[in-house]
């Protein structure tokens, strides 16, 4: 991977040309005014009186109301989609006048998706009304950029939502951002932004802030500056690498700050692409610059086989081919999942700052980077100007200590740690992860800071240390930038630790990661299934699958020779190249390939792509299916409409897939031996 660099401007055009050819805005600063409506709220159906927490961006859009068929009409869809299941007449109470969504804690966790504010912003005005958002502590960080991006008024205010009735007349001051509650005589302050924030938000949105920004950036040649030691003691890896990344040299690095930083790459899905390119294009002119630093993954919608789907793929498949982006910065449908595909390149490295349009870009703290997920404004916004807006969390540091027991992964670490943190989970921090007795590979740390999306963490990086140099070595793959560690003084909010001893091989049920029990437990309780799944990008890395194929070898030898009746068994590899690798004689397996092993107990290898994980293709569950799988996430109707996912380690699915029910390995009466299972 090259040094960041200045912007590589179309032929014939020149820095001058380029900003003054970017397209005009036709938007304005907002001097103040004040919106009035009622309030629509939603009610948690199983605690009477009290509103609704960790409503998901997969309840606000659903995954096949995601779809953009062309850019004039990116957002018809998205709105149409807005709460589909949830509230099925959200769009005629707006037209009532009910412009005050009100909601619980949590609001709008999850994926990156931008459909889901840009959609509500535009049904409120299709009703001719602006839309206001209020709810309680939390909200989804990424969504909360994207709405400032897009000009949807967001306030977070625990007192205002406890307060609110329905029919509840309310009022917001734009200016002042003051929230009244005219039903009820009182006034409230929401959680400040910051003064970058409130600069985005006041200056008319990303676009128009946007193209003052990129006019800057045809002037400035980018520059990388490490802290030095002296400084850097004091600092987490997570706030070192920002430091180092900033493009304001004097701009102080310090949780609740917002500052611009320079990214690494700055990756799209084909479903986040599109409005990517949008943004990119309103921002710069279209045809000025060379996008910085612009990378996609075909691997959301396409397989599908509906046509409106390969018109979305399409959209970025153009724009790759106009601006010549080619492999390893372009895959193609097959080439690999985002996060697995991209590590695989090289695209990723210790240091660096990655700012991908999909929320388990976290995944790249496993190579000791700052994964983050943002939405596609932020990303085209970096196309445009190669750095993105960057609000740095506080920090809290997880230790990992004592010894992993018999068949426990990353999964089941990563499971038990979100049980443990509970509904707060990690409190929109940043996670620093020390692997304090080297007992975590790779694949290990890629399931747990992939999964600090489902953690709702900003990000979850394990500091470049012997293991991570050990795998980048063996690739061939060269390392720029200098070994960054967690600075002796550095300060977290939350200290805490895991002892790797208590950890045991873990399944959470629907519908929350969190929601995790001992996989012996579960066993108890006979949980058959329709399904199980292995795959995605947190365990579809070629270990993964071995883990998996090493138990069912192990099955076949004792006796047991097919999957259970009734159960559909299907692998996901994580990219075109773990597919190949599966195919090859594997030593461990006694000569057998992982694929063999699979299809011989009855196993059907799939192309590798995200479809089943968020409810797409023919593998996505229907209404009354359940499935057991090594996904990611298991909320309301994530895998299917109707629905029913757990979650689990590749050897926890691959044990239940012979027996019939949720299990662990046991359950086939397999005794744990390192020197077979260990991988």
């Amino acid at each position: 991977m090259g040094p960041i660099a200045p912007p590589r401007f179309k032929p014939g055009v020149t820095p001058e040309a380029a900003a003054a050819t970017a397209s005009p805005e036709a938007g304005r600063a907002d001097t103040g005014h004040v919106i009035t409506g009622k309030a629509l709220i939603f009610w948690d159906p199983k605690k009477p009186g009290k509103k609704l927490d960790a409503i998901d961006t997969d309840q606000i859009t659903p995954a096949t109301d995601c779809v953009s068929e062309s850019l004039e009409t990116l957002d018809e869809k998205w709105k149409a989609g807005s709460f589909r299941y949830l509230m099925p007449d959200f769009g005629e109470r707006v037209r009532r006048g009910e412009n005050f969504l009100i909601a619980g804690d949590r609001f709008a966790i999850g994926s990156s998706r931008e459909m889901s504010p840009a959609g509500l912003k535009g049904v409120g005005e299709d009703a001719g009304r602006e839309m206001v958002i209020v709810c309680g502590n939390n909200m989804g960080d990424i969504f909360r950029r994207n709405a400032l991006n897009l000009g949807l008024h967001v306030a977070q205010c625990p007192e205002a939502v406890d307060d609110a009735r329905d029919g509840d007349e309310l009022r917001f001051d734009t200016r002042t951002r003051e929230l009244s509650n005219v039903t009820r005589s009182r006034s409230y302050h929401p959680v400040p932004l910051t003064d970058r924030e409130e600069e985005i938000r006041r200056g008319g949105g990303i676009f128009i802030v946007g193209r003052r920004d990129f006019q800057e950036s045809l002037r400035c040649a980018p520059a990388l500056e490490f802290p030095q030691p002296s400084e850097a003691r004091r600092m987490s890896a997570t706030e070192q690498i920002v430091w180092a990344h900033r493009v304001d040299k004097t701009a102080k690095v310090a949780p609740g700050e917002t500052l611009r930083v320079y990214a690494d790459l700055l990756p799209a899905s084909d479903g986040t692409g599109p409005f990517s390119i949008y943004t990119f294009n309103r921002i710069t002119g279209g045809n000025t610059i060379f996008p910085r630093r612009a990378a996609f993954a075909s691997d959301h919608f396409v397989f599908t086989g509906k046509q409106e789907d390969d018109k979305q793929t399409s959209i970025s498949r153009e724009f790759a081919k106009l601006h010549g982006i080619q492999a390893p910065y372009f895959a193609t449908a097959g080439d690999g999942i985002f996060h697995f595909y991209f590590p695989e390149q090289g695209l990723i490295v210790p240091g660096g700052f990655v700012p991908g349009a999909d929320s388990h870009s976290r995944a790249y703290g496993a190579y000791g980077a700052v994964g983050i997920g943002v939405g596609s404004t932020t990303l085209g916004y970096g196309w445009a100007t190669g750095a993105v807006y960057f609000t740095l969390a506080p920090q809290r540091r997880v230790v990992f200590s004592g010894k992993l027991q018999p068949w426990v992964n990353g999964k089941d670490v990563v499971l038990e740690l979100l049980r443990r943190w509970g509904a707060a989970q990690s409190k929109g921090m940043g996670v620093e992860f020390v692997d304090a007795g080297h007992q975590l590979p790779i694949p290990f740390r890629n399931t747990i800071a992939n999964m600090m999306a489902e953690g709702e963490a900003q990000n979850g990086i394990f500091a470049q240390d012997a293991i991570t140099t050990a795998w980048f070595k063996e690739r061939g793959i060269s390392l720029p930038y200098p070994r960054v560690t967690p600075g002796e003084d550095a300060r977290y909010e939350i200290d805490e630790g895991l002892d790797l001893s208590s950890v045991v091989p873990m399944v959470a049920k629907p519908y929350s990661p969190g929601n995790a029990y001992p996989a012996e437990e579960v066993a108890k309780e006979r949980i058959t299934f329709d399904k199980a799944l292995i795959g995605s990008c947190t365990n579809g890395g070629y270990e993964d699958l071995l883990g998996a194929a090493l138990v069912l070898r192990a099955a076949r030898q004792a006796g047991a020779t097919k999957i259970a009746e009734r159960t559909e068994f299907v692998i996901f590899p994580g990219s075109g190249l773990v597919k190949k690798r599966i195919e090859a004689p594997d030593p461990r397996l006694g000569g057998e390939s992982i694929a063999s092993v699979f299809r011989s107990v009855g196993g059907v290898i799939r192309e590798s792509w995200c479809g089943p994980c968020f409810g797409q293709g023919p593998d996505a569950l229907a209404k009354g299916q359940r499935a057991i799988t090594s996904f990611n996430r298991n909320w309301q109707n994530r895998m299917g409409v109707g629905g029913e996912g757990y979650l689990a380690s590749p050897q926890v699915v691959a044990a239940s897939a012979m027996v019939g029910y949720i299990a662990s390995p046991s359950a086939l009466g397999l005794r744990w031996r390192p020197e077979e299972f260990s991988v």
